[in-house]
């Protein structure tokens, strides 16, 4: 990843970050916790953690 595309992907990560379900997220399986989306061209698969508020990336892939 170019430094440039890595610094969108830095700033952009920031939404799901603060509103995993929201800015265009999509359920991966039936389990609502886990989601992917778009961020920067980078394709991101996460799981949410409401009680830590935590989001943990398990996979990205650079489109």
């Amino acid at each position: 990843m170019t430094p440039t595309r890595r610094a969108q992907f830095d700033a952009g990560i920031q939404r799901p970050a603060t509103d995993p379900y929201g800015t265009g997220s999509t359920r991966v399986t039936d389990v609502p916790d886990r989601r992917q989306a778009v961020v920067a061209g980078v394709v991101i698969r996460y799981y949410v953690s409401q009680s830590v508020q935590t989001l943990t990336v398990v996979r990205a892939v650079y489109i």
